[in-house]
């Protein structure tokens, strides 16, 4: 019986060597394709890739430093995505409010809500409209809100009502309006400090890894307002008075730093103390010699105004007439300048004691470099003081700024307001008076204060320690100190994975054609 076989049974078998052949080209071209993998992997982990990562999202925020004698709104702006880091925050606007501080509004508590709205106004066109809703907001009300609320305590509360009900017709997070008290005032001023100059930890590109610097590093924060001055620092080998300090957990570390805020002692307030106790001790005339003013400038003044400040309404046998008015007639005299001022210090209430500001006031030994800002930094620029200059020509400058007349200054100055330029003298030698017999500063570490207001495009102050604090921006625990993703380390897992998978091609391949 013969076998029948079908025609297609035939042709499968006719063309069996063509198929073989034709696999054997398969498995070349394979092989072709796979060394030209491997020499792209080899090439990708020989060079380096940059990262392409997705444009930031940037987000704002605004706080509002209500001040004695004037309010002053911030915006500060940040990629979200570094939120946790340092150094990131910039100052993207700065708008002096018109007139004067919101204090001034006790007697009219809605004018203090209006006097904002050209500067919000001002803020609404630089932040995008699709974040504003997000923009966290804040106002902070520092000494002369303070003094305020001693005088009456019902209209500070109707000045910082009217503020919010103002606030509350923009579109953005508004967080309140709230006074702050003096120390937080100075602990924010030395965060603010520390923050924009990489104190408290920076990136190292080098190593890969957030570093914290030597603690010599961390500086110091002097600030001079119009009705209070604040001191903070961390004392260096000394017993601290826990009651004295203020305890922050920054990236990981703690901080107990020392902080002291004057009230009645910023320069507004000191220039209306000196004007009362140089009409005392006039017993009672209606001229007055005023030792800090220019020679030949005077100034009327009514007792009556004394009034008006817990600082200097307290009852005086010699003030007790009827709103009767004082001239106060400028000499020059530098010497009695200085003389009059340190009799609005009590330095005999500490004794021999080394640990003691005056009044009383307890205060370790002065440590490390200061940054001196705010009214400190102004008096000292207009007499060109803020270049690092030692104690000695600081002296000499201001006492040969003291004994110019007033025809003098006034034609040398001329677009100065007749207010700020007749104290200069004065706030000069009271920044020499603070900072020497207060705060004993000496020769030596006179050098260690640094007069300057901004670091970078930012100003110095404590409206960005404040929104730091409060938006969470410094975290307690410390960043990651893991190395950074090197792009090339990618490369090198890229041509990995392509050569494991030529490979295991091969492998393949091979059973095939075995």
């Amino acid at each position: 019986m013969s076998k029948h076989f079908s025609p297609s049974v035939f042709k499968f078998a006719g063309s069996f060597p063509t198929m073989f052949a034709n696999k054997k080209h398969l498995v070349l071209a394979v092989l072709g394709a796979l060394a030209m993998l491997s020499t792209i992997a080899l090439v990708l982990s020989l060079v380096k890739i940059k990262d392409v990562t997705l444009p930031p999202m940037v987000k704002y925020g605004m706080v509002f430093d209500a001040g004695s004698s004037h309010t002053s709104l911030f915006i500060y702006e940040w990629d979200s995505d570094k939120e946790n880091n340092t150094g990131v925050v910039s100052q993207t606007l700065s708008c002096d409010v018109q007139g004067q501080g919101i204090s001034s509004y006790a007697s009219d508590p809605p004018k203090a809500g209006e006097s904002l709205r050209e500067c919000l106004d001002k803020a609404l066109k630089v932040i995008p409209p699709m974040k504003q809703r997000e923009v966290s907001t804040y106002l902070g009300a520092t000494a002369g809100m303070r003094l305020l609320r001693e005088q009456n305590s019902s209209a500070a509360d109707q000045v910082l009502a009217e503020i919010a009900k103002t606030m509350q017709e923009y579109p953005v997070d508004f967080h309140g309006a709230r006074i702050i008290t003096g120390e937080e005032e100075g602990a924010y001023g030395w965060i603010t400090i520390n923050y924009l100059l990489d104190s408290f930890t920076k990136y190292s590109p080098k190593e890969h890894l957030w570093v914290r610097p030597e603690a010599a590093n961390i500086l110091g924060a002097l600030d001079l307002g119009g009705a209070s001055t604040q001191i903070s620092f961390i004392p260096k080998g000394s017993v601290i008075k826990w009651n004295e300090t203020s305890k922050f957990t920054l990236y990981g570390y703690n901080y107990n730093i020392y902080t002291h805020s004057y009230l009645c002692y910023g320069q507004n307030e000191v220039l209306k103390r000196l004007a009362k106790e140089l009409i005392v001790e006039s017993s009672s005339s209606t001229r007055v010699e005023h030792p800090c003013y220019p020679k030949n400038y005077n100034e009327i003044i009514s007792l009556s105004s004394f009034g008006t400040s817990p600082c200097t309404s307290q009852n005086d046998l010699h003030l007790t007439l009827a709103d009767r008015n004082v001239t106060l007639e400028g000499s020059g005299n530098a010497s009695r300048c200085l003389a009059a001022i340190k009799k609005l210090f009590n330095f005999s209430a500490c004794g021999q004691s080394q640990d003691c500001t005056f009044n009383g006031v307890y205060q370790p030994p002065v440590s490390g470099q200061f940054f001196a800002f705010s009214a400190f930094y102004y008096n000292f620029r207009f007499l060109n003081l803020t270049n690092g200059q030692p104690l000695a020509t600081v002296r000499e400058t201001i006492q040969n700024f003291c004994t110019r007349s007033w025809e003098d200054l006034s034609s040398s100055y001329p677009k100065d307001k007749p207010e700020r330029l007749r104290s200069y003298c004065a706030n000069a030698n009271y920044i020499l008076t603070l900072l020497l017999d207060a705060y004993k500063f000496n020769e030596t570490s006179w050098n260690s204060i640094i007069f300057q207001m901004k670091a970078g495009s930012t100003d110095i102050g404590w409206t960005l320690g404040y929104m730091l604090n409060l938006t969470n921006m410094i975290p307690a625990e410390a960043p990651e100190h893991v190395k950074g993703h090197d792009p090339s380390l990618w490369a090198a897992a890229i041509a990995f994975i392509v050569l494991t998978l030529a490979l295991g091609l091969v492998a393949l391949l091979m059973c095939l054609w075995l």
